[in-house]
């Protein structure tokens, strides 16, 4: 009886993944840049509106195919708003009953699409999230689905589809096929290890630059190797940068990690409306900023090629934050010289050192 449950609950995850076409590959222009082609892997087009909605699916077919979920499991789950959207799309889908443990400070418009999907949510403060996620699954009798752990293992690195085996199917056409690069930032670092792996795994040339926020401690790691790093301060660009070492974040398949300062990534998003028409997570901003310095630098040394990023998720869920002038004044944000930096390098293809 348990196994039918499991096997039509796998059946209607696979058919929920057949209905969603593939997310579009957008060419940003940058006019200055003749030699360099860049485009974004837009991930904010999946029904739940983000990234994680690949990884929540992955999630989800672990547990149940490795027998941690049947159909009186409550999910508990550790996240800062984006992977808990998706994780209670799928518990609505299969009919489960769904907790996410997410930071005080989460936005209140991802909280709002966490209950939209009849999701709970458990407000705690964001260094008890582990903990408390946990100690939750353990008193509700229910599974833990633990993303920070598990991200790099649940999903398929060789292909069955993955963001990865996407991104180089959707460039097959272009100018430049192979990218000479792919940026992306770490949360769980599911998806750099996913990316990382086929890219050897299919023995390209393409390099991975992971593009970290302050205070997170992924980039210490990658040049200490120490995994006992933690950071009193959690980062403030949601759903990347964390503020301890996680186990699904794999340094060694990283060619290049960058800092990018947040005040740097708010403006890159404003900056990014202007060319888009259209507002995107901080986290695209953390990614798109990273991306630009690659870009000024190939330009500078007169190479041609290509450079993939992707827009995480939309700028809807952070109008009273990233996207409200007030906020970013009062949380000591000053994006003006980042802006200044910017419009100059789109009109000459060097992004100038501030």
């Amino acid at each position: 009886m348990m196994q039918n449950w499991v096997t039509q609950a796998i059946s209607r995850i696979e058919a929920d993944f057949k209905r969603s076409s593939d997310t579009h590959l957008l060419k940003v222009e940058l006019p200055a840049v003749k030699n360099i082609s860049l485009y974004l892997k837009d991930e904010s087009t999946h029904p739940t509106g983000s990234l994680k909605h690949r990884l929540a699916r992955s999630l989800f077919l672990y547990g149940l195919c490795n027998g941690q979920i049947n159909e009186n499991t409550t999910i508990v789950e550790s996240s800062s708003g984006s992977t808990a959207i998706s994780e209670a799309y799928f518990a609505q889908l299969l009919g489960l009953p769904f907790v996410a443990v997410v930071p005080k400070n989460t936005s209140q418009e991802k909280i709002d699409e966490i209950t939209f999907y009849n999701g709970q949510c458990h407000l705690v403060e964001a260094k008890d999230i582990y903990s408390e996620a946990a100690r939750l699954a353990l008193e509700l009798k229910g599974h833990y689905m633990d993303q920070f752990t598990f991200a790099e293992r649940a999903t398929d690195w060789r292909g069955n589809n993955n963001i990865a085996e996407s991104i180089f199917a959707q460039m097959s056409s272009e100018p430049f096929p192979t990218p000479s690069w792919i940026v992306v930032s770490a949360g769980t670092g599911g998806t750099s290890a996913t990316i990382g792996r086929y890219i050897r795994y299919k023995c390209y040339p393409t390099q991975l630059c992971v593009a970290d926020p302050e205070h997170s401690v992924f980039l210490d790691y990658y040049q200490t190797g120490d995994q006992t790093l933690v950071s009193d301060h959690g980062s403030m660009i949601e759903g990347i940068g964390r503020p301890r070492v996680e186990p699904s974040f794999i340094p060694s398949i990283v060619d290049k990690m960058t800092k990018v300062p947040d005040s740097a990534s708010y403006a890159t998003i404003h900056f990014m409306q202007k060319l888009l028409n259209r507002r995107c997570g901080g986290s695209t901003g953390t990614n798109l900023y990273a991306a630009f310095q690659l870009i000024s630098d190939l330009n500078a040394q007169n190479q041609e090629g290509s450079v993939v990023s992707m827009i995480c998720d939309g700028g809807e869920r952070y109008l009273d934050t990233y996207y409200n002038n007030q906020w970013l004044k009062e949380n000591g944000f000053d994006t003006a010289p980042y802006r200044k930096q910017l419009e100059k390098f789109y009109k000459t293809g060097l992004l100038e050192t501030i």
